[in-house]
């Protein structure tokens, strides 16, 4: 059986990139022999302090070198590493001759390399691999936190990071083939660049009787299209049903203090299983972001569990829905946005969709074609 050891640095507040990693853990897990490295991002030596400015953590390296004397690994297998986990690693893994596959799950990389706003996605007023204005540099966007020095900070982790992805020692998984074809275009990366899609599980629980009310879950922020989102709503034929806002973020006092309608109902930051609950009782989910999304958890979450789902047609999000989905739209235009909120109240056509994206999704996701990717694609040459 192979070895696995896989990499991952927990965000503050959990999101979908821990919860991938986690449902992919258990899939990994029944099939490999795997050990983990995960780490929070929490000041508890002098190591931490100094892996800010070195980018290189004396204590995650040793746990590392101790793994790999120990467990030796067939595959090192490294998803997120900001800040704690750092860069350190990836010289390690090489030094040692460790095959190594980067898991990346967004497009924030592309931005976070330099002060030069040329680097924003075609230097448009709007990035969407970052959410900030393109015209500006990341540094005087406060990129980060809304901090100048961790948004320069950011800078100078992207840029290192950047290095880490563009040799070619290291193989890359992303999420999408638009993701891929990203990579190749903007970074000439033609090789060891590998699509593998999030592992999902079916919510095996009992079918929950469907109630009046959409929901949007997920990071309440400007590049989100939180604003477009709720305004179209209420613009739309489905105003007299209750929209369910589940999540947290800069914008939630902004949106609380001007939306006081009685059918936008803010749920605030809640448990993964709770937020799935909600979308298993839901009509469906709706989403407006303005981003290059990698694989919407929201989305894919809906459409396994036979529900509807409403997003942009931007980046990789169609590969996730069946061909000629009626609940895409424009990404932008807010016309068509409400056009297609207006069509979730035919309850046939939202019926159909749903059953197509549930076949769909329940396919592109299956466990066994994954666990062949890893054994075919990635595990080929160990």
């Amino acid at each position: 059986m192979k070895k696995l050891l896989v990499i991952h640095n927990n965000y503050r507040q959990q999101g979908g990139e821990d919860i991938a990693v986690l449902n992919e853990l258990e899939l990994l897990d029944n099939n490999f022999q795997v050990k983990t490295l995960f780490y929070e991002n929490k000041i508890k030596s002098i190591f931490d302090i100094l892996a800010f400015f070195t980018l290189s953590n004396k204590s995650v390296n040793k746990d590392l070198i101790n793994e790999i004397n120990k467990f030796q690994p067939d595959l090192a297998y490294i998803h997120n590493t900001w800040f704690k986990v750092s860069l350190g690693i990836f010289k390690i893994l090489k030094k040692k001759n460790i095959r190594t596959l980067i898991k990346i799950h967004n497009f924030r990389y592309h931005c976070t390399q330099s002060i030069n706003p040329k680097i924003h996605l075609d230097n448009k007023a709007f990035c969407q691999a970052c959410g900030f204005d393109g015209s500006r540099n990341a540094y005087f966007n406060m990129y980060y936190s809304n901090s100048f020095f961790k948004s320069l900070y950011g800078i100078y982790f992207g840029k290192k990071y950047l290095k880490v992805i563009q040799d070619d020692y290291f193989s890359l998984a992303v999420l999408t083939d638009f993701h891929k074809k990203f990579l190749e275009t903007k970074y000439t990366r033609q090789n060891n660049v590998y699509v593998i899609p999030n592992y999902l599980k079916e919510n095996k629980n009992e079918h929950l009787e469907e109630n009046d009310y959409f929901i949007y879950a997920g990071r309440l922020s400007a590049e989100k299209g939180i604003y477009e989102l709720i305004e179209s709503y209420l613009k739309s034929n489905l105003k007299e049903i209750t929209l369910k806002i589940v999540g947290d973020g800069p914008e939630l006092k902004n949106i609380l203090n001007r939306y006081h309608t009685g059918n936008i109902e803010f749920l605030g930051r809640l448990p993964n299983d709770k937020t799935i609950n909600l979308i298993l009782g839901s009509k469906g989910v709706i989403s407006a972001t303005k981003l290059y999304e990698g694989q919407p958890t929201l989305l894919c979450e809906a459409s396994l569990n036979g529900k509807i789902s409403l997003f942009p047609n931007s980046g990789g999000i169609k590969e996730f829905l069946p061909m000629n989905y009626d609940f895409l739209f424009k990404q932008f235009d807010y016309k068509d946005f409400e056009k297609k909120l207006n069509k979730l109240n035919d309850e046939q056509t939202r019926q159909q969709s749903s059953k197509e994206a549930k076949e769909f999704i329940k396919s592109k996701l299956d466990p066994h074609k994954l666990i062949n990717q890893f054994q075919e694609i990635i595990l080929k040459d160990v």
